[in-house]
């Protein structure tokens, strides 16, 4: 389980206290319905803390169970919660008139302190039905197949129309199982690359509970086979096991590691780097650059595989032509791209840094709710051109 799941287990159940005390309070009167909606906040901050806290500890079959509504309801209470501490803002500038009420205590109608909280709570509860409404078809599509042209100066010529399919941030796990994994190989296939790259975030959960999920994996098929660089959420989950099963499933792990690609005739070397997050969580190897690219002939084309775009920095530095990533999922949910971008400098599609580009794909999955909004899900193709 990631690390980050207590404190924001913690940090959720304090929201709904907000929620509670801000807007249902003092908007409705003691009675039936307002212990119904209490009893919505209860049920779904406890199945949400469920899902965060103990989704990846029984096997699909259970925990799917909980997650689905547990994973739903984190969704909605995020744009519930957007709304409501964005209206404290009004709330403050109109503090002097709700506190000049001329309404008595006991007269007819209603007091102007419970019509803004009636206010707000109705304009947080249509924009999380609409936005999750429209989120979760879009994250539960097949991903958008994208084709992307990046031209390389030191491709040699012959290796020029090298198709890569790149797959990032499947999250097989609680909800997205064997048949969305299927789907995913059907995409790839059809586009007849050849070489596919998995760049991390394959899973959500340990090999002995989503080995039956990734099997459809071995059916992935290119020219040159497909390659796999661990992603954080690798990390959170005994890795190890992943690597040796990707292994089992014909899938060449690249683990602060570099192949050559023969295509056309032509040459060009794909490296992949392992992911930082095993350094947070204390892990051995870690990311190791000047090991990938020892031996490297820098007369030909370097591609490297790393799953999140942070580590373009040093990438650039050492004269690498192109970085494919993912991580960043597009931001997934809008507005939360604001603070991805704001951490990452990038979200998604091409981006030139000096000499050496990066490429980061919204990825084909979701991680958590299983919503997407102004970042559907996709599986880019790109196309070496010398």
């Amino acid at each position: 389980m990631p690390f980050y799941h207590v404190p924001l287990s913690v940090a959720l159940s304090l929201l709904h206290l907000f929620v509670w005390f801000r807007v249902v309070k003092p908007s409705m009167a003691p009675g039936p319905r307002r212990r119904v909606v209490a009893g919505v906040l209860i049920t779904g901050d406890v199945l949400m803390v469920a899902t965060l806290l103990a989704s990846t500890r029984l096997p699909r079959v259970w925990s799917a169970l909980y997650s689905w509504p547990g994973y739903i309801w984190f969704a909605l209470f995020f744009y519930l919660i957007i709304v409501v501490l964005l209206a404290e803002i009004p709330r403050f500038a109109l503090r002097w008139w709700i506190r000049k009420d001329p309404r008595e205590p006991d007269g007819p109608g209603i007091s102007r302190r419970t019509f803004v909280a009636r206010s707000v709570g109705v304009a947080a509860g249509l924009t999380s039905i609409g936005a999750v409404g429209y989120g979760m078809p879009v994250a539960l599509s097949d991903p958008e197949l994208k084709n992307v042209r990046i031209r390389l100066p030191r491709l040699d010529p012959r290796a020029s129309g090298c198709r890569i399919a790149l797959v990032s941030d499947i999250h097989l796990g609680a909800l997205l199982g064997p048949s969305f994994t299927r789907r995913v190989v059907e995409l790839v296939n059809s586009t007849r690359p050849d070489l596919v790259a998995i760049a991390g975030d394959l899973v959500d959960g340990r090999v002995e509970h989503l080995a039956e999920a990734a099997e459809p994996l071995r059916g992935l098929r290119s020219t040159h086979g497909t390659y796999f660089v661990t992603g954080n959420h690798e990390y959170y989950y005994r890795y190890e096991e992943w690597v040796e099963h990707v292994r089992t499933l014909g899938i060449t792990p690249l683990l602060n590691e570099r192949t050559t690609i023969t295509h056309g005739g032509g040459q060009f070397e794909l490296a992949g780097l392992i992911d930082p997050n095993s350094t947070v969580e204390g892990i051995q190897p870690g990311p190791d650059l000047p090991r990938t690219l020892e031996g490297w002939d820098r007369s030909r084309a370097l591609v490297m595989l790393a799953h999140q775009p942070a580590s373009l920095e040093e990438v650039a530095e050492a004269g690498v032509d192109l970085q494919l990533s993912g991580h960043t999922h597009g931001g997934q949910i809008a507005p939360f791209n604001l603070l991805v971008k704001a951490l990452e400098g990038s979200v998604a599609g091409l981006s030139r840094h000096g000499d050496t580009q990066l490429y980061i794909t919204r990825g084909a999955g979701f991680w958590g709710p299983p919503v997407r909004v102004g970042a559907p899900p996709d599986i880019t193709v790109v196309e070496l051109v010398s």
